[in-house]
């Protein structure tokens, strides 16, 4: 039987899945894990995602002769740099570092301090998630590890290149390092050139391959396999989804985002939503916020209780949690822009319960995520569909229940689990057949899932305008 096999290199783990290459069965998983880290310095060593990745391969007891091609997905936006050798020359600066906040502010000012032009360039005003504050960061602070790099690159690139041998990228990826324009699909090199004038910024960055363009082979698996060009998680996900305009995916993990698909590139000055580029040649608006299951999951911890615990708590409470308001920025934030903030909880009183706090949680983390939806709809991206919640917390009845309540529409929940790694297979087993990826996700099928319709008697207004008093 062909395999195909998708890798998720996420921040906190390697997942993979082989599925058979023409049906889209799953066959076989695998996941081990990465170490932890904790913002504002959020910092791993690539080689950690490659030892992870061949855990998980064997954790999964592929026959290595069956896989005939390969995809990865990454986590977006981390800052890798490779010496004249390949060798790192330090650890990858994480998307959720926030050591970089005061280079994104100084890199807006020195594009004539306009956030106007910098959403023109390249589709999205820096933050301190973007690579190109990373790189300026290390120009800053680092002048010795930065007079050694020879390359940069981004996690997918890097586990991309350990496999095949070719130093390359996608325009999905490479549009969230903040020197990629979606809408010109090329480099900025003088967006670069703000950071290090003084080198020639071309030959250090990856060549950008189509959506059906292999990387080249690797013999990892005992026999040549084909490595698809990869690409960003969330862009990953939305393969996995078949996302197409108007459709709306919400994805809860470590971070929550909110994206859709649109067939014309987004520029918003404000920030808010990041004007990327999909892997399929079309565009992925998507707001993107720091904080979501790991503040329920600190709650928890406060609590006592279990992810089950936690839910029931939360459902035990009534809409608006009896006045408490939880706002979710305990590690900072990137939507809104406030990478010094720190959560707050407000309204406690006497008679406040353990209830009201994991249901304050819950509805916390989902006002932030549907004020990315606002922001969406702002810049004229379609928005109108169902909502397709997927990460790790769609599995929550209790996020399930706030988002379809607060948000007064139906949520689509999938079967299906693990998006990232299964739009790798997708993509992995589109180029070997040469298909449109979208036409191999339609017959997988793989958003398909029960839905959660709105309760009509929940003032979801009033809970968020509660939430808006409160975080001001």
């Amino acid at each position: 039987m062909a395999l195909v096999l998708g890798v998720d290199s996420s921040t906190q783990a390697t997942k993979v899945q082989a599925r058979d290459c023409e049906t889209g069965e799953l066959l076989a998983v695998g996941r081990a894990p990465h170490p932890p880290t904790t913002p504002p310095r959020s910092e791993q060593d690539p080689h950690v995602w490659w030892d992870a990745m061949g855990a998980a391969v064997d954790h999964a007891g592929v026959a290595a002769g069956d896989v005939v091609a390969v995809g990865v997905a990454g986590q977006q936006h981390g800052m890798v740099v490779l010496d004249v050798h390949n060798r790192v020359v330090r650890p990858a600066k994480l998307w959720n570092d926030t050591e970089s906040a005061a280079d994104a502010r100084w890199l807006i000012d020195q594009l004539a301090g306009n956030e106007t032009e910098w959403a023109r360039r390249c589709g999205s005003v820096p933050v301190a998630a973007f690579t190109i504050t990373k790189l300026s960061w290390l120009h800053r602070c680092e002048p010795d590890a930065w007079a050694r790099v020879a390359r940069v690159c981004l996690p997918h690139d890097w586990i991309t290149w350990k496999l095949a041998g070719e130093f390359v990228t996608d325009r999905g990826d490479a549009s969230g390092t903040g020197y990629f324009s979606a809408a010109r699909d090329a480099y900025q090199l003088d967006l670069l050139a703000l950071v290090d004038d003084g080198v020639d910024w071309s030959p250090r960055l990856p060549r950008v391959l189509g959506p059906l363009e292999p990387a080249g082979t690797t013999q990892m698996f005992g026999s040549k396999t084909v490595v698809a060009p990869g690409t960003g998680d969330n862009m990953a996900a939305a393969v996995a989804l078949g996302l197409e305009p108007g459709d709306l995916a919400i994805s809860l993990g470590t971070s929550g985002t909110v994206f859709a698909v649109s067939e014309s590139a987004t520029a918003d000055p404000t920030g808010a939503v990041a004007g990327f580029a999909d892997a399929t040649g079309r565009y992925l608006p998507l707001v993107c916020t720091l904080n979501a299951t790991k503040v329920t999951d600190a709650v928890a911890g406060w609590l006592g209780v279990d992810h089950a615990g936690l839910d029931s708590l939360a459902l035990s409470a009534p809409p608006g949690a009896n006045g408490v308001v939880v706002v979710p920025y305990f590690d900072g934030e990137r939507t809104p822009n406030r990478p010094g903030a720190s959560g707050m909880v407000a309204g406690l009183r006497t008679a406040t319960t353990r209830e009201d706090l994991a249901r304050a949680a819950f509805e916390g983390v989902v006002c932030g995520l549907l004020d990315g939806v606002d922001a969406l709809t702002g810049t004229g991206v379609r928005t109108d569909g169902d909502i397709v919640l997927v990460g790790g917390g769609a599995r929550s009845v209790a996020y399930q229940r706030v988002l379809a309540d607060l948000s007064g529409r139906r949520v689509i929940v999938p079967d299906a689990s693990e998006h990232v790694a299964a739009g790798a297979c997708i993509q992995a087993a589109a180029v070997v057949r040469n298909e449109d990826l979208a036409d191999v996700a339609r017959a997988w099928g793989l958003a398909h899932g029960p839905a959660v319709q709105p309760d009509v008697d929940v003032d979801g207004a009033a809970v968020r305008a509660a939430y808006t008093d409160v975080r001001g």
